[in-house]
């Protein structure tokens, strides 16, 4: 149902000036994100500061009683792959939230903190926090263009996740403005500070209260509720909320959860001190049976970062070689000249199925070296297959391109078909891969239509498919709830989460009653009435998804 238009517009034009935007062009431009989706905004907001957020959310709830289906939802980069910034009410362009603050070196410890707010790109926060000698390390590989808070609203992770885990682990205090148009500070407190909290008569007294009723009311089945896996950005994690009874920490809730609790204006995140040496072990393989434990045996040397990609990716990065060149800087031809193996290796038919990249790191370059060095001997003994230890950072680079840059060559090269992120983002355990990937790929094998490639953090088994599809075929529209369908019910087979990082938005929290109960699915809903009882906050995500609304809003390129 679309909005009724008119009065309301004009009224957010007079609060709020040439702040609003209801042209044609940008409201167009903001009807994406990565995902498959195109969801036409009525307007879009672009605030200045806390302020204007205040009186935005205190604007929708006044006129909500006429325009019930009026809400708000915060937009960062535009990265995600979900649809989870689309909406077709009015968007908030975070843009102008942008600064970053104190960045400060804790000694002793290792870790330090940042300030910043959610519209400060990823790429600016890491070249101010590493000039601090720190690092958030739970990037996506989006890095270049996402912005901190889309990080934090998804509960990012990447290819150093496996070592340091996701943004949940690095995000402090939040800054927040909820459905009464007031800013709190979220933070984790104490039994005594939780019992302060609850004992106010206001808003803020009455949400404590209420949360904490249902977390302690329900502990053991939200306890049993969480996913069995490494990684998990599904549903809202309640679990992490409340889980010894001993700290209650409201920023586990928020993070991850899409902006549909409230908006985040400020983030105190914690940083890491990185290591200083790094050294690429290279594995290729052609045959999938040992995987499973090939990867315990890499895991065993505690790898800072362990990534997977298919013979499809590689053959991609050869194939637009010349492309994958120019994302790295140098001489172009001793930079071609470093993709002549992967080349020999097409041209002669002995392209191996999986390229698997561990990457080991320390504060001590010999004990680095020496680790790969038992680590290569270790598996090419064992297995039997072909390694190499990248020799500096510039061959490593290569790889870790060629890894990152998979979803790029897709969306740029593959004419007449668009990448279609639907089943992007699926986990099981890592011994559970020689009988998952296969029973995967069985699923995907019939659908000619579409052309994929797998890649992916191995060390988690988490796995990242972006298949190309031909959306002005209706049919092809409609295999997409065919296909996840039956991926998301082998990944709930196999005990895993239908998105380890990408998280829920349009395209999945229709599914989200396949991997909860039905109790659970509840108390999600009961979350989301406690924060925004009048469904202010980005409506269709987490809660109240509607697959149908989503296969309508497919883009479809004339």
């Amino acid at each position: 149902m679309s909005i009724q238009t008119g009065k309301w517009q004009e009224k957010l034009k007079d609060l709020f000036g040439n702040n609003v935007d209801l042209g044609e062009q940008v409201l167009s431009e903001l009807s994406r994100d990565a995902s498959i989706f195109e969801v036409m905004p009525s307007a879009v907001v672009k605030p200045q500061d806390a302020e204007d957020l205040k009186n935005l959310v205190k604007f929708v709830s006044d006129k909500k009683s006429g325009n019930p289906e009026l809400s708000l939802t915060a937009r960062a980069a535009g990265t995600d792959m979900t649809g989870g910034p689309l909406n077709d009410s009015i968007i908030v362009d975070f843009g102008n939230f942008n600064k970053i603050g104190e960045i400060n070196h804790s000694t002793g410890s290792g870790h330090g903190y940042a300030i910043a707010e959610p519209g400060v790109y990823y790429r600016d926060f890491e070249k101010a926090t590493l000039a601090s000698g720190l690092l958030l390390p739970s990037y996506p590989a989006s890095r270049e263009l996402c912005m901190v808070g889309g990080m934090v609203s998804n509960n990012a992770g990447g290819e150093k996740s496996l070592k340091y885990g996701k943004t949940e682990n690095y995000v402090e205090e939040l800054s927040v403005i909820l459905n009464d148009g007031n800013e709190y500070l979220l933070k984790a407190l104490t039994i005594g500070e939780l019992e302060q909290k609850k004992s106010q008569t206001d808003f803020e007294g009455d949400l404590y209260k209420k949360m904490y009723d249902l977390l302690e009311t329900n502990y053991e089945i939200i306890k049993n509720a969480k996913p069995n896996v490494s990684k998990n950005s599904a549903g809202y994690a309640l679990w992490d909320v409340w889980p010894a009874r001993h700290i209650f920490d409201l920023t586990k809730l928020f993070v991850g959860s899409q902006g549909t609790l409230g908006f985040i204006t400020k983030i105190k995140f914690k940083l890491i001190k990185p290591q200083k040496f790094s050294k690429l072990l290279v594995m290729f393989l052609n045959d999938i049976k040992p995987l499973g434990d090939l990867i315990n045996d890499v895991l065993g040397y505690k790898p800072e970062s362990f990534e997977i990609y298919d013979d499809n990716t590689l053959k991609l990065a050869v194939r637009f070689w010349p492309e994958m060149i120019k994302k790295m800087k140098g001489n172009a031809i001793l930079l071609a000249l470093r993709f002549l193996p992967e080349m020999m290796m097409l041209l002669t038919g002995g392209i191996p199925k999986l390229v698997l990249i561990a990457e080991l790191t320390g504060d001590d370059d010999e004990a680095v070296l020496k680790s790969v060095s038992d680590l290569k001997k270790e598996i090419d003994a064992k297995f039997k297959i072909k390694s190499r230890i990248a020799k500096n950072l510039v061959d490593a680079e290569k790889y870790w391109i060629i890894r990152r840059e998979s979803f790029n060559l897709l969306r740029k090269h593959v004419h007449g078909k668009k990448t279609a992120p639907f089943i992007d983002d699926v986990i099981v355990k890592p011994r559970q891969l020689p009988e998952f990937l296969p029973r995967l790929n069985a699923i995907l094998e019939p659908y000619k239509n579409i052309v994929y490639t797998i890649a992916g953090h191995a060390g988690d088994a988490n796995f990242h498919i972006i298949p190309l599809m031909d959306f002005s075929n209706e049919q092809n529209r409609l295999s997409i709830s065919e296909i996840a369908e039956k991926v998301y019910n082998l990944v709930i087979e196999f005990g895993g989460s239908i998105t380890a990082e990408h998280n829920d938005g349009l395209i999945r929290t229709p599914y989200l009653e396949k991997m909860f109960s039905p109790e659970v699915i509840k108390l999600f809903e009961e979350t989301k009435k406690i924060f925004d009882p009048q469904n202010i906050f980005n409506p269709r995500k987490k809660v109240g998804g509607d697959m149908q609304f989503a296969i309508n809003h497919i883009k479809i390129d004339k």
